[in-house]
């Protein structure tokens, strides 16, 4: 009995229903007023859409089966081994830096706008380099590494890497001023955003938005972004507002002619856990133990991936400029 209930237990974590489970029983309606009760009935959208997502691709024989299990095993690991890490990073960030900010801001509706476009700079920053410096690399790369897009794929990260972006993303939001309890409630529109925009072609097929994707980032921009066609590479890396994207350069569009190929260039086997989650790290072993000199090795971990210490780099920017200098050619 006690296996069922941490089965049951578990199924209504993931789901995300406990609390508002909770106010549905008590009858107690006046808590939707309260940021907790808002909370309660959106924090399982997500989680009841990729189920939703799942069925429709059974319906339509694209089950997407393999990314399913995969993203499904890490989403397990991850419960177990980096569950409290990232909040209890952010709480200690908040403590150690607010007293160092130079301003505070206040709850009203125009510190909230530079509130948002201040924390989505930190997420462009921690995206960028999750994709420029091949040991943030190792971290990030098992979120692209499906081959295929669905709401699943919002949980396939490795453990270390909400830690890592926390870090970066909650010092200068907390450094620019942000209040924390601002902080937390962007955190949470980002969040649950960030994961709708994993949505698949089984429940949104064209998912541009039309208007409303030249102000914001929807899924057919993250589409574009976890793509591995040399046009795609290294785009897109803001969340909801897709400001930073335009100001430094690393804005792209869906190109119709251009169908999507998701993955990483690495050769792979997207179906095998261990080497979505830590198979990076095993490239990235094998290239600084066979480097040369240790300057080579160190540059090995900071570089981009694809650098090489021959000269012969791969790496997205030039993989991408030789594409693009082919097309006009």
């Amino acid at each position: 009995m006690e296996i069922l209930k941490t089965l049951y237990d578990e199924i209504i974590g993931f789901l995300g229903i406990g609390n508002a489970w909770d106010i549905l029983q008590t009858g107690d309606y006046s808590v939707l007023a309260t940021y907790e009760g808002i909370t309660a009935f959106i924090v399982p959208i997500i989680p009841l859409l990729v189920l939703l997502e799942f069925i429709l691709g059974l319906v339509y024989k694209k089950p997407d089966t393999k990314v399913y299990k995969v993203n499904f095993l890490i989403y397990v690991f991850n419960r177990f081994v980096g569950r409290f890490i990232a909040i209890a990073m952010v709480v200690l960030l908040i403590g150690w830096l607010q007293p160092y900010a130079p301003f505070q801001t206040s709850p009203t509706w125009y510190w909230f706008i530079y509130g948002y476009i201040v924390w989505e700079f930190g997420h462009f920053l921690y995206h960028y380099w999750g994709h420029k410096v091949r040991l943030f690399w190792c971290l990030h790369s098992t979120h692209h590494a499906p081959e295929n897009m669905n709401l699943s794929v919002t949980y396939a990260h490795f453990f270390l890497e909400a830690p890592y972006a926390d870090t970066i993303r909650t010092t200068i939001c907390i450094l620019a001023g942000l209040e924390p309890t601002m902080l937390f409630a962007i955190m949470f529109i980002d969040g649950t955003y960030g994961a709708f925009i994993h949505v698949g072609e089984n429940m949104i097929k064209d998912a541009r938005f039309g208007i409303v994707g030249k102000f914001i980032l929807t899924p057919s921009h993250h589409r574009v972004h976890h793509a591995k066609n040399p046009l795609y590479m290294d785009t897109n890396f803001c969340n909801l507002l897709n400001i930073w994207d335009r100001v430094l350069g690393t804005y792209q569009e869906e190109d119709r002619k251009e169908k999507i190929r998701y993955g990483i260039t690495r050769e792979m086997d997207s179906g095998n856990f261990m080497d979505v989650y830590f198979g990076e790290f095993v490239a990235l072993a094998k290239d600084v133990w066979k480097a040369p000199g240790l300057k080579n090795k160190i540059a090995y971990i900071f570089m981009p991936p694809g650098w090489s210490h021959t000269g012969e780099h791969q790496t997205a920017k030039a993989v991408r400029e030789e594409y693009l200098e082919e097309q006009t050619a």
